[in-house]
C-alpha cells in the first residue's frame, strides 16, 4: 500500500512539473499557430475542447489546438453518410484522411502538437502525463470495454497504446495496451513509456 502511496506522490509531482514547462511553452507556440492560421484566412480561435471521460467516470474537458475546420463536428454527421468512411470511423475511431483536416492541421497532428494544450488538463489534475487515452462518452460501451479497470486512474496525454501503435492498431487492441498499462503501471513503466513516445513522436509512427 505504501509502494502505491509512493509511485501516485511520484507520478503527480512529475506531471506538475511536465505541465508546467508545457504550459510556458504553449505561450510561444500558441502565438505560431495562431499566426499561420490567420496567414491561410483562417480567424476562428485555435484552441477546442471536448468532453472526455475521466477518472471514475468524471466527465472532464480536454483541450487541443484545432486542427480541423472550425465546424467539424457538424460535418463529421456529413462525412460518415459514406459508407467507407463510416467503416473506418467504426474500427479505429479516426479517419486517415479526414476531409476536414486543414493544412495547419495535419502538422499539427503529424508532430502530435494538437494534443499540447492538455499540459493545461495535466496542471489542474483532470489528466496525467501517463495513462490511457480520455474516451468520448458512450465509446467504450460501443466497444464493450470494462469501465471500471479503464476509469481507475487519470487518463493520459500518452500512454502504452500512444507509444505502441496508435492509430494503426484496431480499436480492440488498443484497448488491450490500455488495459495493460492500468494493471501493471509503475514508475519504470511509465519512464519506458515516455521514452517510447519521444521515439514515437520522432518517427512519426502512427500519427493521422
Amino acid at each position: 500500500m505504501k509502494k502505491k502511496y509512493f509511485y501516485r506522490f511520484i507520478k503527480r509531482t512529475f506531471d506538475i512539473f511536465c505541465s508546467i514547462i508545457g504550459v510556458i511553452l504553449m505561450i510561444p507556440l500558441t502565438l505560431i499557430i495562431k499566426l499561420f492560421y490567420m496567414l491561410t484566412g483562417d480567424f476562428k480561435s485555435i484552441f477546442y475542447t471536448q468532453d472526455r471521460i475521466g477518472k471514475n467516470g468524471k466527465i472532464i474537458h480536454i483541450f487541443k489546438y484545432r486542427s480541423m475546420v472550425w465546424d467539424a463536428d457538424e460535418k463529421l454527421k456529413e462525412v460518415l453518410k459514406d459508407p467507407k468512411h463510416k467503416k473506418e470511423w467504426n474500427k479505429y475511431r479516426k479517419l486517415s484522411k479526414d476531409p476536414r483536416v486543414t493544412f495547419i492541421g495535419k502538422i499539427l497532428r503529424k508532430t502530435s502538437l494538437d494534443e499540447f494544450p492538455q499540459f493545461i488538463n495535466i496542471l489542474i489534475g483532470d489528466m496525467s502525463l501517463i495513462g490511457p487515452r480520455p474516451l468520448l462518452e458512450g465509446e467504450l460501451d460501443e466497444y464493450k470495454g470494462n469501465h471500471e479497470l479503464y476509469e481507475s486512474i487519470r487518463p493520459g496525454l500518452t500512454g502504452w497504446w500512444g507509444c505502441n501503435g496508435r492509430s494503426d492498431i484496431d480499436y480492440d487492441k488498443r484497448l488491450e495496451l490500455e488495459y495493460y498499462y492500468i494493471e501493471n503501471c509503475s514508475i519504470w513503466l511509465d519512464i519506458k513509456c515516455i521514452f517510447k513516445t519521444i521515439a514515437t513522436v520522432i518517427k512519426l509512427t502512427g500519427a493521422k
